[in-house]
């Protein structure tokens, strides 16, 4: 049973963590680390997670000194990482029991090296709101390069075959920055076609706006695909097209 790293970054998610860190303890499959690297915290955040790897050696935590955001985080724990398999969970989601179980089977069955899945929406205290979430069955570069369809919280990518990838070490949609270069080189991907996680909206999240969410979009083509500003310009037409007109397609409402 091949070990899978997950990597959790953390910053004042007191409120939040212990359900989190249980929601990987409840997983049926069992071989797993979680890596946690807390970015200078202010609350209770750390002496929380220090509880629970007393009580469960696959639980470690590193401590940063000085807050540098998620993406130089995440990196830290990559640099950590055992696992064949990288997965990724933010401090404030939670994963459905089989989650791992079936996407691992999942990449194995279908010799994949990366995949995805769809989640459902929850609010702060943890209430099932009325959105769940798919993606195009099979994801291509051209697809994603308009609209980011993976979750973070529901990605894994093979080590063996990808290496361990650096995450661009940016404030906000680093996550999509790293599914483009993982679909730059594989082309398409596939999700497992079931909801395996939930993804929290908080009210103080940048990312539960999506017009705050256009700066750093915009600059995902200025910068990271060194576009013009006119050029960057035009394709963040075609992405709040996609934005507002494909990607509701994929939005269940129950």
């Amino acid at each position: 049973m091949d070990l899978v790293s997950i990597l959790i970054p953390t910053y004042n998610c007191e409120k939040f963590i212990d359900k989190t860190i249980q929601s990987v303890q409840n997983q049926s499959y069992p071989n797993w680390e979680i890596i946690l690297v807390d970015d200078a915290s202010t609350d209770n955040t750390v002496a929380i997670i220090k509880e629970f790897a007393q009580a469960d050696n696959r639980i470690k935590i590193i401590e940063l000194e000085n807050n540098s955001g998620n993406g130089f985080a995440r990196n830290i724990a990559l640099n950590k990482a055992n696992g064949r398999y990288i997965a990724f969970l933010d401090a404030d989601d939670l994963w459905f029991p089989l989650k791992l179980e079936k996407q691992i089977k999942f990449l194995k069955d279908k010799n994949l090296p990366f995949t995805f899945s769809f989640y459902e929406w929850i609010d702060e205290e943890g209430n099932v709101l009325n959105k769940k979430i798919e993606a195009p069955l099979n994801l291509t570069y051209q697809q994603l390069f308009f609209c980011n369809y993976v979750g973070n919280l529901t990605a894994i990518y093979d080590v063996e075959f990808f290496g361990k990838i650096t995450i661009e070490a940016t404030q906000k949609r680093q996550d999509w920055r790293l599914w483009l270069t993982i679909l730059k080189q594989i082309k398409e991907a596939e999700p497992v076609p079931e909801f395996l996680a939930y993804y929290r909206i908080r009210k103080d999240s940048i990312s539960s706006s999506k017009f705050k969410l256009i700066k750093h979009n915009f600059g995902v083509y200025r910068r990271f695909h060194g576009f013009n500003f006119m050029v960057s310009c035009i394709l963040m037409t075609r992405f709040l097209f996609t934005q507002l007109v494909i990607k509701p397609k994929y939005i269940k409402r129950v």
